[in-house]
């Protein structure tokens, strides 16, 4: 690979870069704690919220920057509903779930029409969902709950959103996880390698053989890593299957089908869209109803891990989702962003609070640590393209 070649690979992927600079660092600033199985599988847990919302917020900002300040207050307010429905008034776990889908649903129609078709500004419409909603959640479980906390949850709720599949003891290594990374991995390589082929095939422009077998190399690599961590802590958490199944759908919706092209198109050049034969009201519309329906998930992933509903769930995790979004290379503009990207800016948003965390920095310095990373994203972002031009 010339060093040409080389230099442009680094600057696709600056932000993977540094992902492992960061990675690195807490190593050693944490004696190797952070490399440990448990945090492995902390840092899968503890941000499972991340990647789910952030998805959502994606397809809300592909659509010209607009973002939803009202999911963080909807977890909370979700999070009321179903411990009421499950905890209170004994509602099965199925129809508790299905309930709060309708809840989501019903929520996402509304704020979709007010964006779409009423023209509400996306910032007005979901800033008021973010008052709202905290209130009334915080309300429901006050006046639910002397403690304003509802517990505990069925542990049939619990097994399917904080479970552990192939699950065993923790100084048993885990064979039949192993197995599945060993699959995953075997999966990525030959998707990389397929999709070359196919793209040299149609005469479109390909990764080199040196660029593929290294993406293909470094793929294979994380997740044998990331299952083999698993392995040794008990087995796959069942909110890492719910967080890949969310990141393949929207990665294959985002890149492979024509709804998903539209997204990029709105954002891109709104006008244009809409004399292109573009539904652009449609697309506005989706984004929405999309976001709702990725929080209430979020939401049940929340409910799972604290195995209670209180009024402080959803705290600040719109911003979670947005910053995930811009220092995964989402534009603050619209138009231009990955799932993968996402997936990288979470995962490094991520690794900073856990590793601070095991360094005993105080709460409030790392926030602005996350609020100087997404600063830098953003002017990053902004330079790029002023060289591009």
């Amino acid at each position: 690979m010339s060093m040409k070649n080389l230099t442009s690979v680094l600057k696709k992927n600056t932000m993977l870069v540094v992902l492992v600079l960061v990675y690195l660092f807490f190593m050693i600033t944490t004696g190797g704690s952070i490399f440990k199985p448990m945090n492995f599988n902390a840092l899968i847990t503890q941000n499972a919220y991340v990647y789910i919302l952030a998805c959502g917020m994606l397809m809300c900002m592909l659509t010209g920057g607009n973002i939803d300040l009202s999911c963080g207050s909807f977890v909370c307010l979700l999070g009321a509903v179903g411990g009421i429905l499950m905890v209170i008034k004994g509602m099965g776990t199925g129809p508790a779930i299905v309930v709060m889908l309708l809840v989501g649903i019903i929520y996402g129609c509304g704020l979709g029409y007010l964006v779409a078709y009423v023209n509400v500004p996306p910032w007005i419409a979901t800033l008021a969902g973010y008052l709202a909603f905290r209130g009334l959640g915080t309300s429901l479980l006050s006046n639910n709950s002397s403690t304003g906390s509802i517990a505990p949850f069925p542990d049939s709720f619990l097994k399917i959103f904080s479970g552990k599949v192939f699950q065993t003891k923790m100084s048993v290594f885990n064979v039949p996880c192993m197995t599945v990374g060993v699959v995953a991995a075997v999966i990525v390589v030959a998707s990389i390698f397929w999709t070359r082929a196919s793209r040299l095939k149609k005469g479109y422009s390909a990764d080199s053989l040196t660029a593929a077998a290294v993406k293909a190399a470094l793929g294979a690599g994380a997740i044998l890593l990331v299952m083999f961590k698993l392995a040794n802590a008990g087995g796959i958490p069942t909110v890492l299957i719910w967080v890949v199944v969310v990141v393949l759908i929207y990665s294959f919706i985002t890149s492979k089908t024509v709804v998903g092209r539209h997204f990029y198109v709105v954002g891109g050049n709104m006008e244009a869209a809409r004399l292109s034969g573009v539904n652009t009201k449609g697309i506005m519309f989706a984004a929405y109803l999309n976001m709702a329906i990725l929080t209430v998930v979020s939401a049940w992933t929340v409910m799972a891990r604290f195995q209670a509903a209180n009024s402080t769930a959803g705290t600040n995790y719109e911003m979670d989702a947005i910053s995930a979004c811009v220092v995964g290379g989402v534009s603050a503009s619209g138009g231009a962003g990955t799932v993968m990207g996402m997936v990288i800016g979470a995962t490094l948003i991520g690794v900073i609070n856990l590793g601070m965390s095991l360094m005993g920095i105080d709460a409030n310095y790392q926030k602005v640590v996350k609020g100087v990373v997404l600063l830098g994203a953003v002017a990053f972002d902004i330079l790029s393209k002023k060289r591009e031009t």
